[in-house]
């Protein structure tokens, strides 16, 4: 298999400034004792920057200098190609930039109105099970959701979360992609709260494409109707992820 195009600006292994955040974030979320730290980022985060930065928290928790830290965040309009990503699942390979990474699974969109949940735990003090862990971020999603009366749904067979809608179409409105180094986790989910869903005809996200057989597609909140600011997001977040998390 050919490797995937790659436009010289993705590459998630070269670090760079975070130039496109125009003014601190605001101060780290005191967490309770065995609580992660929250991190909100106001102002889009370039991608490799993001990546080192985490990389970089994931190192310390696992030298146990750092507490976890769920870091919420936006990125500029970019693909991202998992550990799983096929070439032939990015249909304009010169739309946006696109960044190889760690994380498990295929090709997908982050952009503005996408909100990033990086989520960096230790997972050999929360019992080792992965599978329990990706039971829990969908959870997580699922109860944000529900915040907005928005039913969010699994599948079997379909990463990420889903919302029925007529007949038989369902649209993916989050997507779940994970790595684990040295039993910590990192990366994490993405949410689409009022993206431009125009940049998803450029890819087939998360390999799952749409045909007659299978009428699949991608939502957001906006499309469903939901007007939902980013601190009204994030909250809803921080309120979910407290109820699964810390049971």
């Amino acid at each position: 298999m050919s490797p995937l195009p790659n436009p010289g600006r993705g590459n998630s292994k070269s670090p760079m400034p975070d130039q496109a955040r125009k003014r601190p974030d605001p101060a780290l979320s005191a967490a309770p004792s065995g609580a992660p730290e929250w991190r909100i980022s106001r102002d889009l985060v370039p991608y490799p920057g993001a990546i080192a930065t985490m990389e970089h928290r994931v190192a310390e928790i696992r030298a146990g200098s750092a507490p976890e830290q769920v870091w919420l965040l936006e990125h500029p309009a970019l693909y991202t190609a998992g550990t799983s990503a096929r070439p032939e699942d990015l249909l304009v390979p010169d739309a946006l930039p696109v960044y190889r990474t760690g994380r498990g699974g295929q090709i997908t969109y982050h952009g503005p109105g996408q909100r990033i949940g990086y989520v960096m735990l230790d997972l050999r003090a929360r019992g080792g099970d992965l599978r329990r862990f990706i039971h829990d971020l969908e959870e997580w999603i699922i109860r944000t959701l529900a915040h907005f009366d928005v039913r969010g749904e699994r599948r079997e067979e379909r990463i990420g979360i889903w919302v029925a809608g007529d007949g038989a179409r369902e649209e993916k409105i989050a997507a779940i992609g994970v790595r684990v180094r040295h039993g910590v986790t990192f990366h994490g989910i993405g949410l689409n709260r009022d993206p431009d869903l125009r940049h998803y005809a450029a890819i087939v996200p998360c390999g799952i494409r749409e045909t007659e057989a299978q009428p699949f597609g991608v939502t957001s909140l906006a499309k469903l109707g939901r007007v939902v600011s980013a601190e009204q997001l994030d909250l809803a977040l921080q309120q979910s992820f407290d109820a699964v998390f810390s049971r």
